[in-house]
């Protein structure tokens, strides 16, 4: 069977795959154009899935080009860090936000190439999908989803995949 390549374009509707249309949860402050560290604005654009993270001690490896994370995993969003908007080792005397967290949100992660492999300071690091806290609950820019939605967006998709993002101007989704 082949597998054919299908964007995700997340709408103010949704996240749309082929006729699917998952629910998902973006920035606080929806989107931007502009986007600058901490704004809690999601990009708007075309973006590429160029990586995916997950915590091997909370589930199975989701697929074939997965990495597990490792308890000292950090990404920088200090713009004062040589290594800012990327993947580190904790300890860091910079800003950071550590991978492995008590609560679920990161047990898997989509990377994207948002401000990535040549980041400009300040334009804002990091924009993940990975799991929501809860339906509708906005995040700090990233887009969120249900667990099962993400595993099954992670089935249809591959290094490369585009993620377009369409001008939203409120942040949270039904």
């Amino acid at each position: 069977m082949t597998r054919v390549l299908q964007h995700l374009v997340v709408t103010p509707m949704g996240a749309k795959m082929g006729h699917i249309t998952y629910p998902c949860s973006i920035g606080r402050n929806g989107t931007t154009t502009r986007k600058r560290e901490g704004d809690q604005a999601t990009p708007e654009g075309m973006h590429e899935i160029v990586g995916c993270l997950y915590r091997a001690d909370r589930i199975k490896k989701p697929v074939d080009w997965a990495i597990a994370l490792s308890p000292r995993d950090i990404w920088s969003d200090d713009i004062k860090d040589p290594d800012y908007n990327m993947l580190g080792k904790w300890p860091s005397d910079y800003r950071h936000e550590r991978l492995i967290r008590p609560d679920p949100l990161y047990d898997i992660i989509l990377l994207t190439n948002w401000n990535w492999p040549y980041p400009v300071k300040g334009r804002g690091s990091a924009i993940f999908l990975h799991q929501w806290r809860k339906p509708g609950h906005p995040t700090e820019g990233c887009i969120a989803f249900d667990r099962q939605d993400l595993l099954d967006i992670l089935k249809r998709i591959t290094f490369g995949t585009k993620i377009i993002v369409l001008p939203h101007r409120h942040a949270r989704q039904k």
